[in-house]
Order: C-alpha cells, then sequence, then structure tokens
C-alpha cells in the first residue's frame, strides 16, 4: 500500500495559511505544517502534523519535509524590527528552498508580491525578487502568486483603516491618494494556491481582486460602508508617517512604514492585468461593516503571542 501525498503548508495557525490548510483538508489530502507557533490554538483538531521550522538545523528541515508532494510559501515578515528583518526572511526562506530540493519536494507554490524588482530601492520588492529567482533557478516546478492586500477576517489594513476612522476625527492621505490597489480576498487566494499546487510546470500568476481603487476612493468606501464620515486631507507622505509612527506608539505597534507607503504611492501594488480573484472588497467590506475597525488589530501582538488565535473581524 502506498504512502499517501503529503501537503505541506507554512504557517498554517496564522493567517493565509490556514485558508489553503482548510481546503486541503477538504480535499482529504495529507496535510504538515512549518511552524513558528506550535502551540498556537486551532480549529484542525490534530488533522495535521506540526513542525517547527527548524531553520538553524537543515537536515530536521530536510527530514520533516520528507514525502512532501507540494509545499505551500507563505512564510514572510512585513517589515524590519530588532527581533525580525527582511533580511533573515529571505535566508529562511532560502534554507525552505534548499531543503525542499534536498528532501525531494515535487512542486511548491510561492506567495510574494505584485512588481517585485531586484533593482528595486524598497527592501521588500527586492527581496521578494530575490526569493523568486531562487526559487526558479532551485528547478523545482513552481507557481509563483503575486497579491497586493489581502484582505479577510483576520485581517490588519482594512481594519485598521476602520479603526482609524472611527478613533480619530480626520483621516489622514498620503499625497494626492490617485494611486491603485487592488485587494484580493485571503479565501480566493488559497483557492488560486490549492488550484496551481495542483498544475504541471512553472507559472506565476498576479494574484489581484475584481475591484481596482484609488487610494482615496478605498478610504471613502471604507468610510462610507461603516457609516463614519471623516475630513480626508491630503498630507506629505514624511507627516503621515510621522503621525503613523505616533499612533503606533499609543498601540504598541508598526502602523505603516516608510518603504510601504513609497511602494504604495509608486503604483507598486497594481498591475494591470485581469483579475485573479473574484471577491469584491466593496461587498466584504458592507457584509462586516457592524464590526470592521471596532477593535485594533496589532501585528507585533500576533508576532509575541505564540498561544491565542488570530482574531476575526
Amino acid at each position: 500500500m502506498s504512502t499517501p501525498a503529503i501537503h505541506a503548508v507554512t504557517g498554517a495557525f496564522g493567517y493565509s495559511g490556514r485558508y489553503i490548510v482548510q481546503r486541503l483538508l477538504a480535499q482529504d489530502h495529507t496535510v504538515m505544517t512549518l511552524t513558528n507557533s506550535p502551540k498556537r490554538a486551532n480549529n484542525f483538531a490534530g488533522r495535521i502534523k506540526i513542525y517547527p521550522y527548524n531553520f538553524e538545523n537543515p537536515q530536521a528541515l530536510i527530514k520533516s519535509l520528507q514525502g512532501v508532494e507540494v509545499l505551500y510559501n507563505t512564510y514572510w515578515v512585513r517589515f524590519n524590527h530588532r527581533l525580525f528583518k527582511h533580511s533573515d526572511a529571505v535566508a529562511n526562506t532560502l534554507k525552505l528552498f534548499k531543503a525542499a530540493r534536498q528532501a525531494g519536494v515535487q512542486r511548491i507554490v510561492h506567495v510574494s508580491i505584485t512588481n517585485p524588482d531586484i533593482n528595486s530601492p524598497l527592501e521588500y520588492f527586492s527581496d521578494k525578487a530575490k526569493l523568486e529567482q531562487a526559487l526558479i533557478a532551485s528547478k523545482i516546478p513552481y507557481a509563483i502568486l503575486r497579491p497586493t492586500v489581502i484582505f479577510g477576517k483576520e485581517d490588519i489594513l482594512i481594519n485598521n483603516i476602520a479603526w482609524i476612522l472611527r478613533t480619530f476625527p480626520i483621516f489622514g492621505m498620503f499625497g494626492d491618494g490617485d494611486y491603485r490597489i487592488q485587494p484580493i480576498y485571503v479565501e480566493d487566494l488559497a483557492d488560486l494556491a490549492v488550484k496551481h499546487g495542483k498544475d504541471q510546470g512553472n507559472t506565476i500568476i498576479n494574484a489581484i481582486g475584481p475591484e481596482t481603487f484609488r487610494y482615496r476612493d478605498l478610504i471613502t468606501t471604507i468610510s462610507n460602508c461603516i457609516g463614519v464620515q471623516r475630513p480626508i486631507i491630503s498630507i506629505h507622505p514624511q507627516i503621515g508617517y510621522i503621525l503613523g509612527k505616533l499612533i503606533g506608539y499609543m498601540v504598541n505597534d508598526v502602523i505603516i512604514t516608510r518603504e510601504e507607503i513609497a511602494g504604495l504611492m509608486a503604483n507598486l501594488l497594481y498591475v494591470d492585468a485581469p483579475p485573479t480573484g473574484v471577491t469584491k472588497l466593496s461587498n466584504w467590506i458592507e457584509s462586516h461593516a457592524a464590526s470592521l475597525g471596532k477593535i485594533y488589530t496589532s501585528e507585533l501582538a500576533r508576532r509575541f503571542d505564540r498561544i491565542s488565535t488570530y482574531r476575526s473581524n
């Protein structure tokens, strides 16, 4: 009797990873996860095997990936911090790819970002490009998904924009707000990941939703849906960063980084391509308007609390 093929998902108890796992389990796949939070509460009831990342123990990492047919990689860090950095995430992901090749993993579905560029002055986008190049060079068959902003029940960005609208008398918009964004629903992203996990050959997909917003229109849409009207004023990006820093001190979190502002204003969260997601953000906000933004969602709290499940909006 042959051993069933294993599907591995990084971060199964996090945000996008949990939705990928849900779909794989619904299709009766054998699933394991690599995670930094093996004790985090979850709804999988022991149905998946749990392994630590073991980035500093390559042989243990290789062993955990033995028998894996498809690896779905969502591992990353959003910003640099004294305890974690983009450079660490790049080095660890390269170790993951190497271990996958040595373990005989047959396919990798990798979550990247729109408009990665090895020559970008923005570390986030250049580092994502480095990882894409490394995956391609590994000769492991791959699907690379390039999302912009991901929204859903455990969302941070959309929820916290709503929280700022609910909390403060005005909303400061970086520059003229004319730059664009194409949010994709986390469940649509998971559908794409599982779909392309079954495919053959190599592919790169812009994982974007069916709606394209000018940033100012996104803020207006959220404002209208939650029923909170605030003056939306244009401010210099540096002033916006400083204000974000001050709010961050209030909530003990990183609200926004200089790189995120620069990438947003450079239209790097937009591509001229047909949508691959089907769920409209505007419809989703309307259905979650009563709760969206009522409570601030902290990125750092999630990273430091390795036990609690992510709060839903």
